[in-house]
């Protein structure tokens, strides 16, 4: 993999750049929508080309592990060729969904013995596993072992949890170093801050992910509850640290308004699970604000979704439309709702790449934030 800078904001830390996998170029900041189980929820591969402009997207270990299982990945020939998505794609290792699973888990300094959600059964992941596990997914970036930690968190918890996220991740880099790729292409390893919401903690996790030199870093554990000016200073302080020439990945992260802040503190590439999960449950993100389409005063409203001119789906839909989709409880309004979200979500890191490269970024990213968070 290579990351070139190609500009940098005046008025903030906000930086435009390229990434090159094996599977193609992803111009940053990027939003990468998610994928879980091998596929965005509700959205056909033609339109994560076509109207979203995708240029990765995500899969998750844990998930895909579980689900077909990776014994069918393998003989598919790899997950690009098992769902058949040509380009870049990053896999989760996984970290986050057992820290979700607290009640049915286990850590030890080895790993987690956790239970399935699907059936109760037993398993084990240790950061050689996992990276075994990713190597024969075959995703072009893989990530980690690492400990999510709640919040709140005690300062030992937190330090306890970092300490053996930096052991898991010389386990992780040794495994992945005496292993090849199964598929003919190459895997990079991206390691993950952590350290909760204390400064020294996270200073400390930043600086040793720094000594390693990866080719790219993550940083985890924020947008788990915490106040968001907390993120936004966690952020700042390990994006200071991190290596300037190797992208940053925020992980889980978030909001229209958090992509912005973050894009301006220097975060290259972004993951969340909102647009199509808000988009499935009614809600849609727009230039002017959030709609909720289920609403009672959508009902006789025969304006196009998009009022800016600007369409995230194949075709306009009025307003009316979708809400009466919505209230039908018909497939095709998660379908729509779910793409428009998405759309909407590159439209917004593309647009602030021109917006970087032309030097207007932090004013138009004043202006943007004061109409994201109105309720239409």
């Amino acid at each position: 993999m290579n990351f070139k800078i190609i500009n940098k904001d005046t008025g903030s830390s906000a930086r435009t750049g390229e990434i090159t996998t094996d599977h193609g170029i992803i111009k940053t900041p990027v939003f990468m929508p998610v994928g879980t189980a091998g596929t965005v929820k509700a959205i056909h591969l033609k339109d994560l080309k076509k109207d979203v402009k995708a240029d990765i997207i995500l899969g998750n270990t844990y998930h895909l592990y579980l689900r077909p299982g990776i014994e069918i990945i393998e003989k598919a020939g790899g997950i690009h060729k098992f769902n058949g998505w040509e380009k870049t794609i990053l896999t989760d290792s996984g970290g986050y969904q057992v820290y979700s699973l607290a009640g049915t888990r286990k850590l030890t300094e080895n790993g987690v013995v956790f239970q399935s959600h699907i059936d109760g059964s037993r398993h084990i992941f240790t950061p050689e596993k996992v990276i075994d596990i990713q190597r024969t997914i075959g995703a072009d970036i893989i990530m980690a072992f690492d400990e999510c930690t709640p919040f709140p968190c005690e300062y030992d918890y937190a330090k306890k949890s970092m300490d053996i996220t930096h052991r898991w991740l010389k386990r992780c880099i040794d495994r992945f170093k005496s292993t090849e790729n199964k598929y003919g292409y190459s895997q990079t390893l991206f390691p993950i801050v952590q350290g909760s919401v204390y400064k020294d903690l996270r200073k400390i996790s930043a600086e040793t992910i720094a000594n390693y030199n990866a080719e790219g870093n993550a940083i985890g554990g924020l947008s788990v509850g915490e106040p968001i000016e907390i993120m936004y200073e966690m952020t700042e302080l390990v994006c200071k640290i991190l290596p300037k020439d190797k992208p940053r990945y925020l992980m889980g992260v978030g909001t229209p308004v958090n992509i912005l802040e973050n894009i301006a503190l220097g975060v290259d590439m972004f993951d969340c699970v909102l647009p199509t999960r808000n988009g499935r449950n009614g809600m849609l993100f727009t230039k002017n604000g959030i709609m909720n389409m289920k609403n009672e005063k959508w009902k006789d409203d025969f304006s196009l979704i998009d009022e800016n001119g600007t369409s995230f789906v194949d075709r306009q839909y009025t307003k009316a439309y979708l809400r009466h989709l919505f209230i039908a409880k018909e497939i095709l309004a998660p379908m729509i709702a779910s793409l428009h979200n998405l759309g909407f979500y590159l439209w917004l890191v593309n647009e602030s790449r021109k917006q970087i490269n032309k030097g207007t970024f932090s004013e138009w990213k004043n202006k943007m934030l004061k109409k994201l968070t109105l309720r239409i």
